[in-house]
C-alpha cells in the first residue's frame, strides 16, 4: 500500500485543533486524511480526488475512523468553487501532497510506469479526454521537445521527440514499453546507465496529460485566500518544477519590499498577510524505508494577519 511521504511532519505543521476545518487537496489512498481526521473530532475534513478507485478505497478507510468528512470528487483546481458550494468560506489548514500515489504507479493498466507494459494512458481523472497516447501520437516535434524540456528537464528532449515522430510515421506507438524502447534508442548508452532514461519523459507526459503545473498554481493561490488567520498550508512537492511554483507563490505573498526592511516601523499598508515558516526534507531513515521520498520537500506557510 502507498506510504505517505513526510506524514508526521505535515500533520505537525498543519497545527490542527479539535475543531479545525481542514482541506486535503490530494486524498489519494487516505494516508494524510486518516491522520488529520483523528485529530479533529469536532472539526470537518474536506478531501479532494478525481480517481474513482482512490475515492472508493478512502471512503471506507476514513469511515472507520469518523464521519465528519466529505470527499469531493473533483480536481483541486476547483477548491474555492467546491467549498463555496458547501458554504465554506474560510478554513484552518490545507494540505497538498503532489506525489503520484503508489497504487496508480503500480497498477500497470494505468500506464504511469515505465517498468511495466501497458496502454499509454496516464490520466489521473479517468473521465478526462487527453491521454498519453494522444500526446505521443499527435504532438509535433516542437511540442514534444517543449514538454520534455519544460516538464522533464530532459537534456535529450529534441532527439527523443524526433525519434518518436519518425517511428510513429511507420506505426502508432501504443504502449509504455514501446515508448521506453524508442527513448533508449534516442539517447547515448552512457546516459542509460546513470538513471532510467524514460523517467523524465514519462514525468513530462504525465504533467502534460493532467495539466498538473497550471492546476497547482491556480489552486495554491486560491487556497491562500481561503485561510483563516493563523491558518496554515503545507505543500509536499516531488520535483523542482512544482517546488519552484510553490516557493515563488509563497515568496510573492510573504516578502516585504526591499526598501521597507530597515524601517523602524513598517506602515500597516505594506505589511504582508503571510509568513513562510519552514522547508523540511525527509530524514535519512524515511528515504531508506521509502525511496520515493528522496526528492520530496515540505513547504509551510501561515496566515498572520
Amino acid at each position: 500500500m502507498h506510504e505517505s511521504v513526510l506524514l508526521k511532519e505535515a500533520i505537525e505543521n498543519l497545527d490542527l485543533k479539535e475543531d479545525s476545518i481542514v482541506v486535503d487537496c490530494t486524498l489519494g489512498y487516505g494516508g494524510h486524511s486518516s491522520e488529520i481526521l483523528k485529530r479533529i473530532p469536532k472539526g470537518k475534513l474536506y478531501s479532494f480526488d478525481q480517481d474513482e478507485e482512490a475515492i472508493s478505497y478512502s471512503t471506507h478507510r476514513l469511515g472507520e475512523i469518523a464521519s465528519n468528512f466529505e470527499i469531493i470528487s473533483s480536481n483541486f483546481v476547483n477548491i474555492k468553487e467546491e467549498l463555496f458550494k458547501r458554504n465554506v468560506k474560510k478554513v484552518d489548514a490545507i494540505l497538498y501532497d503532489l506525489g503520484v500515489s503508489s497504487p496508480q504507479l503500480d497498477q500497470k493498466e494505468r500506464g504511469f510506469s515505465f517498468h511495466q507494459d501497458a496502454y499509454l494512458d496516464m490520466r489521473m481523472n479517468q473521465k478526462a479526454s487527453l491521454t498519453a497516447h494522444d500526446v505521443v501520437n499527435t504532438y509535433s516535434v516542437e511540442e514534444l521537445t517543449r514538454i520534455f524540456l519544460e516538464y522533464g528537464e530532459e537534456k535529450y528532449a529534441r532527439s527523443i521527440a524526433k525519434k518518436i515522430v519518425s517511428e510513429r510515421d511507420k506505426k502508432e506507438i501504443n504502449t509504455t514499453l514501446e515508448l521506453v524502447t524508442l527513448i533508449k534508442e534516442a539517447v547515448p548508452f552512457k546516459y542509460q546507465r546513470e538513471k532510467h532514461p524514460a523517467r523524465k519523459v514519462f514525468q513530462a507526459i504525465r504533467i502534460e496529460v493532467n495539466h498538473e503545473l497550471d492546476v497547482f498554481q491556480k489552486s495554491l493561490k486560491d487556497a491562500l485566500s481561503l485561510l483563516n488567520i493563523d491558518g496554515r498550508i503545507c505543500v509536499i512537492t516531488f520535483h523542482s518544477l512544482e517546488d519552484r511554483i510553490c516557493k515563488n507563490i509563497y515568496t510573492e505573498v510573504s516578502k516585504l519590499e526591499d526598501g521597507l526592511k530597515n524601517l523602524p516601523v513598517i506602515p500597516d499598508a505594506y505589511l504582508k498577510d503571510y509568513e513562510v515558516l519552514k522547508v523540511i526534507k525527509p530524514s535519512k531513515e524515511e528515504i531508506e524505508k521509502n525511496p520515493r521520498a528522496r526528492s520530496s520537500k515540505l513547504r509551510v506557510i501561515k496566515k498572520i494577519r
